[in-house]
């Protein structure tokens, strides 16, 4: 859906929603029962907001689960805005920071909620969940518990959230032990001093060589060495000049701790990457909750300010590449925060509190 010629996620956040939803309905019916068959025989179900239909199938099975996510936004809170991106980051205090939570939860019912309501009832033999009522945070009337796979350090727990929300820590892979990086790329790494990564992960472009080139051009002013991320319309090892090297893909936990700084979307994995990897970031957020990191971003002082994507240009990237690759005291504070991120065992915590709740 966000490949060329798909849906554009630089329309109105809302309409891009919309379409979404519309585009998944001929295959919503096979992801839900899908969901059903992989669910039997289960004692405790974890999903994502992306696998919202086994919530309904743990009411069915009337067996306990809980929400894992990346993004802090899915619990109303008082701290800050809901960070899908609907609704701006106003300076309105806390009440209208919550409303912006409680406002994106019936969205999200009104979007979606015939679809499955048809399906709880002429599937699961359910009944309808009431218009108007958002029923991820509760299961029988009792809170539900959540997993937050991001740091503390990065989004501290906000003090209105109940002991039933738990921030872990980042949920890093790490390679394989078997994975080993191309010769080309240690030879490209090897030849020179640390070089800027400039990806977008999933965020397609619909002009992918003219971004190649801005890419490139911002490269060259800064005096940089790069990598390029795939994405890029084809573009060739060949195509480039010595100190530019094009990669179709490398674990982020691996590469990111060689290189200058990072370039990227803004994405909470990608994100993630960065912070332990303990470089500055320069964020081009595109969709949803990028912005919400390229504020932290900033914020936590590991990157320049952040560059929409409508509002890419050479200058503005060259500017950003500089300032991150010069400023010392920017990372310093990237390293200090890699060292901390590091230290953190999110997947273990999360293990823990998962066998506590089995229990």
């Amino acid at each position: 859906m966000l490949g060329p010629g798909g849906i554009d996620p630089d329309q109105n956040l809302l309409l891009w929603f919309s379409e979404v939803l519309r585009s998944m309905k001929p295959i919503a019916e096979r992801i839900a029962d899908n969901t059903w068959l992989v669910c039997q025989d289960t004692d405790f179900i974890i999903y994502s907001m992306v696998g919202i239909w086994a919530y309904h199938v743990a009411e069915k099975l009337n067996i306990p689960c809980i929400m894992a996510s990346p993004i802090p936004g899915v619990v109303p809170t008082r701290a800050y805005p809901n960070p899908n991106g609907i609704f701006p980051s106003l300076p309105l205090g806390g009440g209208y920071n919550r409303l912006t939570h409680i406002l994106s939860q019936q969205l999200f019912q009104l979007f979606t909620g015939s679809l499955i309501n048809r399906w709880r009832k002429e599937k699961l033999h359910l009944p309808a969940i009431p218009f108007g009522k958002y029923p991820y945070c509760q299961m029988g009337g009792r809170p539900q518990h959540f997993l937050g796979s991001y740091s503390p350090i990065v989004s501290p727990k906000p003090p209105d959230w109940g002991d039933h929300i738990h921030v872990c820590g980042y949920w890093f892979l790490d390679p394989a032990p078997q994975w080993q990086p191309p010769a080309q790329l240690i030879s490209f790494l090897e030849a020179g001093s640390p070089p800027v990564y400039i990806g977008f992960g999933s965020m397609a472009n619909r002009a992918p060589q003219k971004m190649a080139q801005l890419a490139q051009q911002a490269l060259k002013k800064s005096g940089q060495r790069g990598i390029l991320a795939t994405g890029w319309g084809g573009l060739d090892n060949a195509d480039l000049p010595d100190n530019i090297f094009s990669l179709d893909s490398a674990p982020h936990t691996w590469l990111f701790p060689h290189m200058a700084a990072v370039v990227h979307h803004g994405g909470a994995g990608t994100t993630g990457a960065s912070f332990r990897a303990g470089i500055p970031s320069i964020l081009v957020p595109h969709m949803g909750d990028q912005s919400f990191w390229a504020k932290r971003v900033t914020e936590l002082g590991v990157g320049p300010q952040p560059i929409p994507r409508r509002k890419l240009t050479v200058e503005r990237l060259v500017a950003a590449i500089t300032t991150a690759t010069i400023d010392k005291n920017m990372q310093a504070r990237a390293a200090s925060l890699g060292d901390r991120i590091r230290a953190e065992d999110g997947v273990t915590r999360a293990i823990e509190l998962i066998e506590g709740f089995t229990q």
